[in-house]
């Protein structure tokens, strides 16, 4: 029989497999997302994504509103809301995805199939986010962004609900829930063809539930174990940072859940691209190329312990809690991606203002 704490890197090696699997399978990538609905007026991929939001939303908020678990712990939910965090955190993660061609979570499952290239990025990521977080950059992060945070005490925490509830006098975090659920089914599903896109409703929902599932485990985990847990579920920056610690030096401390998670990532998408027979060993082609990528993993380690989340922690994780620092942070996220793909497809970041060019696709449409 486990003891409880064993829980955290099994259960987390346990869902990574799965949603990692999942996105080896199904192509899910936030960045290939954005890039085919810039650049290819396809809107598959990110309907995919935010279905996957929406399921962790309702999933989520039902445990939470049911009194199942406790997630009050929770960092995400703070008073304090990092706003330059958010901004210009997400800008620069979203610039560095940009760069690599994918976010952490991305890099774990190409990795999976025998990309070096995501290997180099991974090491990157997670230095530089240790370095953010617990080194010397930390302290830039705690004048810019831990000084300036806006105290959201009158709320309890920075959940939508909470503050909508605060100033209305009323507890409205049900309906503030159920809107945020039904604007985003809505717009997934106003599209009629991605109706029968069974196989990416499919993976928007194991990635979802999966967000869930890591807050239920981390939760109950806290309620019964000696230690303090954090109660967390799937983020891809700093639990790199801390994967990367358990790789090199022993303490004599149980891997947590994030830990756990990052390898299970891998370990699915391994096994998919294994039966699939899609394993390739790929490496940079040149310096150029491997200095763009050591850029962007720094750019995304930097940039994602400031936001306190990435695509998957701020997008995923932090949303289905509906903080008020998940919109923030994903907005800014998609607009950094979109200038550093405008950077590197079209010359110029600056190319991505819609006053000064034309999205590509627009362009390829009036040339024909």
């Amino acid at each position: 029989m486990l003891d409880s704490e064993w829980w955290l890197p099994v259960g987390g090696v346990a869902v990574g497999a799965i949603i990692g699997a999942a996105a080896r399978h199904d192509r899910f990538c936030t960045l290939a997302a954005l890039e085919r609905h810039w650049y290819a007026a396809d809107s598959t991929g990110v309907r995919t994504w935010v279905l996957a939001a929406a399921f962790a939303i309702v999933a989520t908020q039902a445990l939470v509103l049911g009194g199942v678990i406790d997630l009050s712990g929770s960092f995400y939910l703070t008073t304090e809301f990092g706003w330059t965090g958010a901004i210009l955190g997400g800008l620069a993660f979203g610039f560095g995805m940009a760069l690599v061609g994918t976010c952490g979570f991305g890099a774990l499952v190409r990795l999976g199939g025998g990309s070096l290239r995501s290997l180099i990025v991974l090491v990157a990521l997670g230095l530089s986010a240790l370095a953010a977080q617990r080194g010397m950059l930390a302290i830039v992060r705690i004048h810019a962004v831990d000084d300036l945070a806006i105290d959201l005490g009158f709320a309890g925490d920075q959940s939508l609900g909470a503050i909508a509830s605060a100033a209305a006098g009323a507890d409205l975090r049900l309906p503030v829930a159920v809107a945020a659920a039904a604007l985003l089914f809505g717009w997934v599903f106003a599209d009629p063809g991605y109706r029968r896109r069974t196989g990416h409703i499919l993976t928007a929902a194991l990635v979802g539930l999966g967000i869930t599932v890591g807050w239920a485990i981390t939760a109950t985990v806290s309620e019964s174990a000696m230690a303090p847990v954090q109660i967390e579920s799937a983020s891809f920056v700093a639990p790199l940072g801390d994967t990367i610690l358990h790789v090199i030096a022993f303490t004599g401390v149980l891997p947590d859940y994030g830990v756990g998670l990052v390898v299970g990532v891998v370990l699915g998408a391994a096994l998919v691209a294994w039966r699939r027979h899609d394993v390739r060993w790929e490496a940079c082609d040149d310096a150029r190329e491997l200095g763009r990528h050591l850029m962007g993993g720094a750019l995304m380690g930097v940039g994602g312990v400031l936001a306190l989340g990435c695509t998957i922690g701020q997008g995923m994780s932090a949303a289905s809690l509906l903080t008020l620092s998940a919109p923030v942070t994903m907005a800014s996220i998609i607009i950094g991606a979109r200038l550093g793909l405008a950077y590197l497809l079209e010359g110029s970041p600056w190319r991505a203002l819609p006053f000064t060019a034309e999205p590509i696709a627009g362009r390829a449409r009036r040339r024909n």
